[in-house]
């Protein structure tokens, strides 16, 4: 079995979609410990049970990572109760279809905040504790490529939002030795774009690219964004 990871603390966002469960298994795999979060409680503890019985580290929050005080919270008490976190993946995910003109504040403000808002609020708390460790690693599942296609403008504008904040970040951060990943998949997260066995299988192609940033880190590299 490969251990890569090996002593190494985790946290994931959106731990109950395809991509988040498939990243947190990969991971705690390979030897982490994984703070599984997402505010599905009931999925995330079916998630968490399964994992367990099959003998790897993993732990579940249930937090509204739209909230920078819960996102502090979190990070305090991963680092205080598991250790110093080494990887952060954010990849929570919330696709709201709707033409561009009749999409609602409420659709333009929830992307926002699972898309982007959570990104910041995680992105800035895990690196403000790697930056003087001098080391970490932070990927962010940035937005899919669905160019000029009706009915995501909210989902594009709010990933698009969360890539350039991650590159910014990256650029601040990688003379620290943390390294800042974006991993852009092909399509959008969401089960009703496509049939399901097509959702599982873009779900393993993205958390191979996760892990694939991630492979800098093990041997204390930086690759930046």
């Amino acid at each position: 079995m490969n251990r890569e990871f090996d002593r190494k603390t985790a946290v994931v966002t959106g731990a109950c979609g395809a991509v988040g469960a498939e990243v947190v298994t990969a991971l705690a795999a390979r030897g982490a410990a994984v703070t599984a979060v997402d505010r599905d409680g009931r999925g995330l503890c079916e998630l968490v049970e399964r994992l367990q019985r099959g003998g790897l580290r993993v732990a579940g929050r249930q937090v509204d990572i739209a909230s920078g005080p819960a996102v502090e919270s979190l990070v305090d008490q991963v680092e205080r109760e598991v250790g110093p976190i080494d990887i952060v993946v954010n990849a929570a995910d919330l696709v709201r279809t709707g033409s561009a003109v009749g999409l609602t504040e409420d659709d333009w403000s929830q992307s926002f905040a699972v898309n982007a808002h959570a990104v910041f609020h995680l992105s800035r708390a895990a690196a403000a504790r790697m930056v003087p460790r001098r080391g970490g690693a932070i990927v962010t599942v940035a937005g899919a490529a669905v160019g000029q296609q009706a009915g995501l403008a909210a989902y594009a504008a709010s990933k698009a939002a969360a890539t350039a904040y991650a590159h910014g970040l990256a650029a601040e951060v990688a003379r620290y030795g943390v390294q800042c990943s974006v991993v852009s998949p092909g399509r959008p997260e969401a089960p009703v774009l496509r049939p399901v066995a097509d959702h599982m299988t873009h779900a393993s192609v993205v958390v191979s690219a996760v892990l694939t940033a991630l492979a800098g880190h093990v041997d204390g590299t930086a690759v930046g964004a």
